[in-house]
């Protein structure tokens, strides 16, 4: 029993029992899928799948099925693992009514993308490029369309690498935290989780939220990184080192650093909220464009109130670390040709052509991006919405809707859903249940909760596929960080079988506790003929 061929099919038996309760959730049910790729600790391409679907209590689950290794990662392959995935657990593509991926162009493409193989087998697998990867790519853009914000995020960036380049770098910033904290010097605060050692974070544009992390960092160990700038610049190994600390040290001195710190701090910190929100499982996509909304809405309120605020706590800051502070009604002088008469003052430099213009075009890429938010199926899905006492409530738009999912509302359906769509807006209304109620997920639990699925099915279908339309791929990130936990330098060599068998059992673990040992031993025994009975 401890040989590892019978550990292996002990564990693909666990898997199997998993996958089993999954199917029995999802039943003969249509739903999503979200599939993203990583490469393991081996260098193998693996390719996580996960379906989102509404169970019987009217509640968005996404469940992970499994992990796919693919040779290569174009739509084809990815098709096709996609499909043998599919025939071993008895599903079809012609119950997916989502697509969720990123913006990658074998998965996006519009002509050979695997989103467009799949609609041309299934015209109601709706496409939404994951709104988490979305935002990121804004914030990428805005670092690498405006000229000072791009020196600035490239400046953070060298500063990371000096920093960070070595484990006792690291331990002098930990050590400068001890004694400012002793000194008093370092806010101290109080609450689980808080005051713990901190490190500089690095900032990727594929990690999320990443730079948002960074800057937090920077002002929070801002003093602690100066004074090992300081200790490199006199005692460091090399010249370079020694100019790489001393260039960093002097910008970090700068009204200018100061300024885009704590003004990007303060845009991220708008987004990051939004980042989060989105990766939630239990998020809808009529939800996630209010919360994009209702971020630009955040923006615009910014940038018409907020210059003052910033202006503040920058200067706060810099009178704190003895950084020279800029009058503001003064003549803007341009470094890069000091001789020559701006014409404007440093208050019209920093606040309309920097402050303003950033602003702007974090608003315009955010609405560049999330083009979800002008399409047809979005404006039918938002008359479901609840708010305001079902007020965007549309007869045409319900119908119109029923029309985009030809495999779900045949002609009798159709016919019939006009009266009960009449029958059914009439009777939440009235009903004190449904009163000061928001988001259609909100709505799906109610219906199931007062039984009102039943008596209108066909407008809890709708409610049903405009839930399962995916939002982010955020739960297959997760995925892939669990694989890390799964396969790791120590046990880099095993079978992609056993390692799927294995994330299977560790990512679901709410199926996992409930497996029955007896059907463990079932099924284990019929795997093969054994030389005896458990």
């Amino acid at each position: 029993m401890t040989a590892p061929k019978i550990q292996k099919d002990i564990c693909s038996c666990l898997a199997e029992e998993v996958l089993k309760q999954i199917f029995e959730e999802l039943g003969e049910d249509v739903f999503s899928i979200l599939v993203d790729e990583s490469r393991d600790i081996s260098k193998k391409e693996q390719m996580g799948v996960i379906i989102r679907f509404v169970d019987k209590f009217g509640v968005i689950k996404e469940r992970f099925i499994g992990l796919v290794h693919v040779m290569e990662t174009s739509a084809l392959s990815l098709k096709s693992a996609i499909d043998e995935l599919f025939a071993r657990h008895n599903l079809s593509l012609a119950r997916i009514r989502g697509q969720g991926y990123d913006g990658a162009s074998n998965m996006s493409g519009e002509l050979n993308g695997l989103k467009a193989l799949i609609l041309k087998e299934n015209s109601s697998a709706y496409y939404v490029h994951c709104f988490a990867h979305q935002l990121q790519l804004v914030i990428v853009a805005l670092a690498n369309k405006h000229r000072q914000l791009y020196r600035f995020f490239d400046k953070v960036s060298v500063l990371t690498n000096v920093v960070c380049a070595s484990c006792q770098r690291l331990d002098m910033i930990r050590k400068s935290q001890e004694e400012l904290k002793e000194m008093g010097h370092f806010e101290v605060e109080t609450g689980r989780g808080l005051n713990q050692e901190m490190s500089l974070a690095r900032a990727g544009d594929t990690r999320w939220s990443s730079h948002y992390k960074t800057l937090i960092r920077l002002i929070q160990l801002y003093p602690s990184i100066i004074k090992v700038l300081d200790h490199l610049e006199e005692y460091g190994n090399s010249n370079v080192i020694q100019q790489e600390a001393y260039g960093i040290s002097m910008y970090m001195r700068t009204f200018d650093f100061v300024y885009y710190l704590h003004m990007m701090k303060e845009i991220l910190g708008y987004t990051n909220t939004l980042c989060e929100a989105l990766q939630r499982k239990d998020q809808d996509i009529l939800n996630a464009v209010g919360l994009v909304k209702s971020t630009k809405q955040d923006l615009q309120k910014y940038r018409l109130e907020g210059f003052g605020s910033l202006l503040e706590k920058v200067t706060s800051f810099c009178q704190k670390y003895d950084i020279q502070i800029i009058n503001m009604d003064d003549e803007y002088i341009d470094l890069k040709n000091r001789r020559s008469k701006t014409n404007i003052t440093n208050r019209h430099h920093y606040e309309f052509d920097n402050f303003n213009t950033v602003l702007d075009m974090q608003i315009q890429e955010l609405g560049n991006r999330f083009n979800e938010v002008t399409t047809e199926l979005l404006a039918c899905v938002a008359t479901l919405n609840p708010h305001n006492n079902f007020c965007d409530f549309d007869i045409q738009k319900i119908l119109r809707l029923s029309e985009m999912y030809p495999n779900d509302f045949n002609y009798e359906d159709k016919d019939k859903l006009e009266y009960e769509a009449r029958h059914y807006i009439v009777n939440v209304k009235e009903d004190t249940r449904f009163a000061n109620m928001n988001g259609i997920s909100n709505l799906a639990k109610k219906m199931v909760e007062t039984r009102k699925h039943n008596a209108y099915p066909l407008v809890y279908r709708l409610i049903k596929l405009s839930l399962i339309l995916p939002v982010a791929t955020a739960s297959v990130e997760r995925c892939f960080s669990s694989m890390k936990h799964v396969k790791t330098e120590l046990r880099n060599r095993m079978s992609d079988e056993y390692m799927n068998d294995a994330c299977i059992t560790y990512i679901e673990k709410e199926f996992f506790a409930n497996v029955s040992l007896e059907d463990v031993i079932d099924r284990f025994q019929k795997m093969s003929t054994r030389r005896g009975q458990l």
